[in-house]
């Protein structure tokens, strides 16, 4: 459900739009929502259910998604859906780090555990490869509602087993303060920033509210960072950043998000509003994306000990920002195949390969005892660099759409997401030069590689199939 629900919306924005009456701004604040609850709660639902409970926390985290989704499912305008996405975002950053704790301290053995950890990660992929296809289906054959109503009868079952099959389990020893002001400095930090970017659409970048917002987050985000260094257990420790790979790795999975959220976003707007497609059609239109992140994935982990972690972080981009500046070549009338599907594949099998080694690189060089708070950390990156790309593009792209309306609206608006994808071509990029510059030489990386390396195959896909 909770993979599912990144990529299962983007099919469904159009019939939304429509029936709501909604802009493109309130459409990405359908995305946003969920994102930016999810990422700035995320960390904090990880520490919360190992000091109150796995058990209880997953099963408050499935009630509240579901409870979310219905709500939803049921909203008569865009206030009311977006509110509902912002609680399942909460819901999902609640009980999404409890179902991978419960696995590691059900399973003991190491054996049991890595087939646990596979099913997990085959679901997990399952989720995101199918998102787009089961949005196209249920959009299409019954309402876009149903993308949220699907969800109500998953989990009043998984409610049901989980209180049956799952033992409560808690941490032992010492038991850490939440930092629960860090958390809402830091998404209510966000939000203003995504609203003030947002709000350029309609107010210029000198004006009272646009100035006033990106002031606001500014502060929240300082002041997140004050908190961060004087709280005893801190959300994020800054000293992680002291860590090269760390850095730089954080910095490439912005970069990563911004890319994936706007790719879709903008793809989905495309296939439906300009070329006509059907929300089933777009559906499948879609699946070459996915299946090319899960190859390159499979090739980058079974490489990434042989070839390196860098090298792997310069191919990868690379090949992204081909696909891109190919994508940014859209017309009215491109064919699929040649303008789309192959584009929308490499900029997906580039992405795929980067991020096995993104994970690598964020986890192998700290200290054993920060290897769960590092590898939380660049979840919650892809989610923030998704949320505040998205908006800055969508920016780019409606100034660029406004500046031609003369050329009709379809041509317009092509051209404007022609900019955005430019604009990620050249960000995927600079992510590249971020590998060759921050990351460190192959000789001076072999022990964090060989630390690295320590992970498993299970553990390391668990980065790529989150990503939908």
């Amino acid at each position: 459900m909770v993979v599912l629900d990144i990529s299962i919306v983007n099919v469904a924005l159009t019939g939304i739009q429509h029936d709501l009456h909604m802009s493109a701004n309130g459409l990405a604040w359908i995305l946003n929502a969920y994102t930016l609850t999810f990422a700035g709660f995320l960390l904090l639902g990880g520490r919360a259910a190992d000091l109150w409970g796995r058990r209880r926390l997953f099963l408050l985290g499935v009630g509240l998604f579901a409870t979310a989704s219905l709500l939803g499912g049921l909203a008569q305008n865009g206030g009311e859906l977006i509110a509902a996405r912002a609680i399942q975002g909460l819901g999902g950053a609640v009980l999404s780090p409890a179902t991978l704790t419960i696995l590691t301290t059900t399973f003991t053995a190491p054996a049991a555990r890595a087939r646990a950890l596979g099913i997990w990660s085959a679901v997990a992929g399952a989720g995101g490869a199918t998102g787009v296809l089961a949005g196209g289906i249920l959009t299409d054959l019954l309402d876009w509602r149903w993308i949220l109503f699907i969800n109500v009868p998953i989990g009043v079952a998984v409610l049901l087993v989980a209180r049956f099959a799952i033992t409560e389990s808690r941490l032992d020893g010492e038991r850490p303060r939440l930092d629960v002001l860090g958390t809402l400095t830091v998404t209510a930090g966000l939000v203003a920033l995504v609203y003030g970017i947002v709000e350029t659409d309609s107010h210029s970048w000198g004006s009272g509210l646009v100035i006033g917002s990106l002031v606001v987050g500014a502060a929240l985000i300082a002041s997140f960072l004050v908190v961060e260094r004087r709280h005893s257990h801190p959300l994020v420790p800054l000293r992680l950043f002291t860590v090269r790979a760390v850095t730089g790795s954080n910095l490439i999975m912005v970069v990563v998000g911004a890319v994936m959220f706007a790719l879709f976003f903008f793809m989905s707007q495309y296939l439906q509003d300009v070329q006509g497609y059907s929300p089933l059609k777009t559906g499948f239109a879609f699946l070459p994306m996915p299946l090319a992140l899960i190859l390159a994935s499979q090739i980058s982990s079974r490489s990434v000990r042989r070839v390196g972690i860098r090298t792997l972080l310069l191919i990868g981009p690379v090949i992204s920002a081909v696909g891109l500046i190919l994508l940014s070549r859209l017309q009215t009338n491109s064919s699929y195949a040649l303008h789309v599907g192959i584009p929308g594949a490499l900029i997906t099998f580039g992405i795929g390969l980067a991020m096995v080694p993104i994970t690598l690189a964020a986890t192998g060089g700290v200290d054993r005892r920060d290897a769960g708070l590092a590898s939380g950390l660049i979840n919650t990156t892809r989610q923030i660099g998704g949320s505040l790309g998205l908006s800055a593009l969508l920016t780019i792209a409606t100034s660029r759409s406004h500046a031609l309306a003369s050329r009709g609206p379809a041509v317009a608006q092509t051209l404007g997401y022609d900019r955005a994808y430019e604009v990620l071509g050249a960000l995927m990029l600079v992510a590249a030069l971020i590998a060759l510059t921050v990351l460190r030489p192959k000789k001076e990386q072999a022990e964090d590689e060989q630390q690295a390396a320590q992970i498993t195959a299970e553990d390391a896909d668990l980065a790529v199939v989150e990503l939908g």
